[in-house]
């Protein structure tokens, strides 16, 4: 179970093998079909302006109650002592999704940002 107690970083890798843009949406379990109450924003997108960009074209996403310093437009903000669920979007997937060349970072819980 992912609590918004912790602090998680989520690796996308360079190239996202999507036509459009790709999401990631953090859900609150105690209603799955909502996002997580009170909170400036439900997620992050690819659409986004002015997400940092690691040298490789990766980006890393981070999750938490509070914003990492000089990374705000790549976090996602989460309620403490509130479990919840992420969704990760592919909008206009591509060919390497489904022969799964392109890989996937898996989420990390981490100490700090």
């Amino acid at each position: 179970m992912l609590n918004g107690s912790n602090k998680y970083v989520l690796h996308v890798p360079p190239k996202v093998p999507v036509s459009q843009f790709w999401s990631v949406l953090a859900y609150d379990t105690l209603n799955s079909a909502a996002f997580i109450e009170n909170m400036p924003k439900p997620g992050v997108s690819s659409l986004d302006n002015g997400l940092s960009v690691n040298g490789d074209g990766s980006i890393d996403l981070y999750f938490g109650a509070t914003a990492p310093s000089g990374k705000e437009a790549n976090w996602v903000p989460l309620a403490k002592d509130r479990d919840f669920a992420l969704l990760f979007r592919l909008y206009g997937p591509q060919a390497p999704l489904a022969d799964k060349s392109w890989k996937f970072s898996d989420l990390v819980q981490v100490e700090n940002f």
